[in-house]
């Protein structure tokens, strides 16, 4: 007759899966250069208003972005979409990056919080951060999050709810913009100019259905 074991492994043993999303896993975040531009993702929770059609959202998501200005950590490039926000973002090392970023998030859900008049989760995973590390790789990222409107549905030949009005890689210039850069100037060789080597952005020109496999939306 088989004894009962304690502890250790059994079959069938451990959490059931959930049928839930997986998100950004909770793994220590690769070492960042400052060289290195980094794109990143950060997706709201599902029950939230559209982040791209309600006017305080947006709202609160632009101040937000505007505010978040360091010496060590930047943002340079953004989209806001219905349900999640890309940006180009700068550091000097993973530590400013991770604090900029911790920041910049925190300034938004207090901001949304103000919005909705109630507190709450406001995204759903960690965000998903990828260095851009080639002049080719960092055009693909621009593209990506200046026309990500363009992959969701809507179209045109600029986003005015991204930073493309104050982009100056269009091979058409954008109509002149009657407020101040929400976003820094970028320092890095590789936004400045290194991506030009493959050609200045088209206006209506459409990204990849997929940048990157790990990018979570």
């Amino acid at each position: 007759m088989e004894k009962h074991r304690h502890g250790g492994a059994r079959p069938g043993a451990g959490r059931k899966p959930s049928g839930r999303r997986v998100g950004v896993p909770h793994r220590r975040r690769e070492r960042h250069l400052a060289r290195h531009p980094v794109h990143v993702t950060l997706r709201a929770r599902e029950g939230l208003p559209s982040l791209r059609g309600d006017r305080l959202l947006l709202e609160a998501m632009r101040t937000s972005i505007a505010a978040s200005e360091k010496p060590s950590f930047r943002v340079v490039h953004f989209s806001i979409q219905s349900n999640h926000l890309h940006l180009i973002v700068e550091a000097d090392d993973e530590k400013t990056l991770s604090r900029g970023m911790q920041a910049l998030s925190i300034r938004m859900v207090h901001a949304i919080h103000r919005a909705l008049g109630h507190g709450g989760t406001v995204f759903a995973d960690r965000y998903h951060a990828h260095q851009l590390q080639t002049p080719r790789e960092t055009r693909a990222a621009l593209l990506y999050v200046l026309q990500n409107w363009a992959k969701h549905g809507s179209g045109g030949d600029y986003d005015p709810r991204s930073s493309a009005l104050w982009f100056d890689g269009w091979t058409r210039p954008p109509p002149a913009p009657v407020e101040e850069p929400l976003v820094a100037a970028s320092r890095t060789w590789l936004v400045r100019i290194g991506w030009r080597r493959h050609g200045l952005l088209r206006p209506g020109e459409r990204p990849a259905a997929r940048l990157l496999p790990a990018v979570p939306v």
